[in-house]
Parts: structure tokens; sequence; C-alpha cells
């Protein structure tokens, strides 16, 4: 079992259900959504792109999935991050934008948001007594994509190459697309740039942190619970 740290939007949300249809699952429920339609997009090329996302949920990752080392429990997990996040303040996100990452297509503020690293950074280091090392598998994986004297550092230190002056907040919207035709990846990036348009009027806000758990690593991850930045009701 394997435990998470995201944002999500808030459930029923615009930006919710946007996730949730555009992905294909409910991470909550665990149920299937249907998919837009998207103009010169056959619904299973879309759905083959969407696939890897899919597992995780619509989510940005701020303490990436780890399992929990001996004698950790989930529910001493979650009773630290409802303590963490009653003492950190909620912040408006920059409008949000389409970019590829790497080899994916996500949704990135469209300026830099400095608090939304340094609340990245403060879970990161505050969780890590909670997290049991990778095994060699893992870090093998990781080490395979290429990483930078930097990232392999994070990676020893933390279990993850992405954090702190590596970190870049994104909502992913796609698996890779190396070996995709051109012409696929342009049709999905415009209607995702449609789709993000559409939703100008309802501004984003990072209000609080989810808990994700993933019951074995095929198996899909869930929302847990989602805790407010500022404190409140879980």
């Amino acid at each position: 079992m394997r435990h998470a740290i995201y944002y999500a939007p808030a459930e029923g949300s615009p930006w919710w259900r946007f996730g949730a249809a555009w992905l294909g699952r409910d991470p909550a429920s665990g149920a299937a959504v249907a998919q837009p339609a998207l103009e010169a997009v056959a619904p299973e090329d879309f759905r083959a792109l969407t696939a890897a996302p899919r597992r995780y949920g619509f989510h940005a990752t701020v303490k990436a999935p780890f399992a929990l080392r001996a004698g950790a429990t989930r529910e001493a997990l979650a009773a630290a991050l409802e303590r963490f996040c009653a003492t950190r303040a909620g912040l408006a996100l920059p409008p949000l934008e389409v970019a590829r990452v790497d080899d994916f297509l996500a949704l990135v503020p469209a300026a830099r948001e400095s608090r939304v690293n340094d609340l990245a950074a403060e879970c990161v280091r505050d969780f890590e007594p909670f997290r049991a090392r990778p095994d060699a598998a893992e870090l093998a994986r990781h080490r395979g994509r290429g990483l930078s004297p930097r990232q392999d550092r994070y990676l020893e230190e933390f279990g993850y190459p992405f954090v702190l002056a590596e970190y870049r907040f994104h909502l992913t919207l796609t698996g890779s697309l190396d070996g995709s035709p051109p012409q696929l990846v342009a049709a999905v990036r415009a209607a995702a740039e449609r789709a993000v348009a559409a939703l100008a009027g309802e501004p984003l806000r990072l209000d609080a942190l989810a808990l994700f758990e993933q019951p074995e690593r095929a198996a899909p991850f869930r929302l847990v619970a989602r805790y407010p930045l500022g404190g409140g009701a879980a």
C-alpha cells in the first residue's frame, strides 16, 4: 500500500468535474466517468493517452506516493496532515495554462507563485518520518529517466527527484506523448485549451491538501480525505 499527498480541486466543483471527465475516472468514488468527445481525436486514442494519469486521479503532486515505514499508520498520517493543514493558509492560484512538461501535457500556473513551492517543500520535509525508503527497483526506475546530480540527491534524501528546487506544480492531463502523431497531440492540446478557457470564470484556489491511497501497486489511487488549509472540517 502507498499513500500520497496531493492537491485536488473540491469534489463537485467545476474543476473537479473537468478533471474526472477528462481522465475518465472519479478518484473519490472510483467510478468510471464518460470522457468528452474531442474534435479530430478517436475515443480510443484519447483513452489511451489518459490511461497513466487516470490511475492517479486529477491532481497536483505535493508529496509523491510512498509506502509507510514500519510502525507508521494511515491514521497517524491523516492526523498529522490535518494538523499540518490547520496551520497553513490557502492561496489563490494564478490562472492555469496548458503546457508540455517533459513528455506529457499538464496544467501549470501561468505565473510563478512562490508560496506554492514553499508549501510543497514544507510538506515534503514534514512527512519524511512517515516514509519508507523506496526499494531498489523504484530507485532504478527513477534513475532510468536520466536524473541530474541534484535530482539524484533528492531521490536519495526524499525518495523522489522532483522536489524542492526541482518542484513544479502541475495537474497532469496525459501520459507520455512520445511516439504520438503530432496532429493527435495538437488536437488534444487544443481541446484542453478550450476546456480551460471555458473555466476561466472559476478561479482555482489551493485551499486544501488531499490524502490519496493506493491499496496495491496495480490498483488506482483513491481519495481518502481532503483537509482544508487554515483548518475546518475534513
